[in-house]
């Protein structure tokens, strides 16, 4: 399968989440499911990384549930002539998946301490879960499958990056014992754990707290952003060309 192919698989899947209404019914959903299910979030990076990785789009593909993430999606489903719906950036909604987790077994996967302790203790307060089981971002998937077991969250949050996460969250479905809900959240415990600032309001509803994090990390993000981004853009018009002509 070639990477235009890969991308208009990807695309298929994705839910497009046109109002709070139907967000508030996805969430009930999530929070209640009967089977495992798992979570990931699409933005550009993560097509760049479909388009040059092959076992990254299996992995991400095999997601229950996958969700537009950021204005670069935006621009590519503007280019398509579909209708992208809200914004679903994990950053934003994995909070509310959290709140809808009240009361019940959490795992934080991902990131260090400091910042892992600190996510436990800010999630805790928030959104009144518990987190049964925690570990930081750099263990083999052998390791995280006997935690899961071990301590059996109805949630797990991944905050390891891609393409570990979405990997793993794919090696767990499969194995783990029980009904949880899998998360692929990208720097969400960072953010929880104050390792990463959030932009301004007024930047986050333009669209452009990519900027803001390129500005506070450059060395990590300069990759990411400064190539990555002119390079999704590039290939969203190739995409959308070779549809056209299909």
């Amino acid at each position: 399968m070639n990477w235009k192919d890969r991308w208009t698989t990807i695309v298929q899947k994705i839910e497009i989440v046109d109002s709070p209404a139907v967000e508030s019914t996805l969430l009930a959903t999530l929070a209640d499911s009967a089977a495992p299910q798992v979570l990931g979030f699409v933005n550009a990076h993560a097509m760049n990384r479909c388009a040059a990785d092959a076992a990254f789009f299996e992995a991400l593909s095999s997601a229950d549930v996958l969700l537009r993430d950021g204005s670069g999606m935006a621009i590519m489903y503007r280019q398509a002539h579909r209708e992208s719906g809200l914004n679903m950036n994990g950053t934003d909604f994995i909070p509310k998946i959290l709140a809808a987790f009240r009361g019940r077994g959490v795992a934080f996967w991902g990131t260090q301490d400091p910042y892992l302790s600190q996510a436990i203790i800010n999630g805790e307060r928030q959104f009144g879960i518990r987190v049964v089981s925690r570990e930081d971002g750099f263990k083999d998937f052998a390791h995280y499958l006997r935690l899961a077991r071990q301590s059996a969250p109805e949630l797990i949050v991944l905050g390891m990056g891609m393409p570990k996460q979405e990997q793993l969250a794919r090696e767990l479905k499969g194995k783990v014992h029980g009904a949880p809900l899998i998360v692929c959240g990208g720097a969400v415990l960072d953010f929880l754990g104050g390792k990463v600032d959030r932009a301004p309001p007024l930047m986050r509803n333009a669209g452009l707290e990519w900027m803001y994090r390129l500005a506070r990390e450059p060395r990590r993000l300069f990759h990411r952003y400064v190539v990555g981004n002119p390079a999704f853009l590039v290939k969203v018009l190739a995409w959308t060309r070779a549809r056209s002509h299909g």
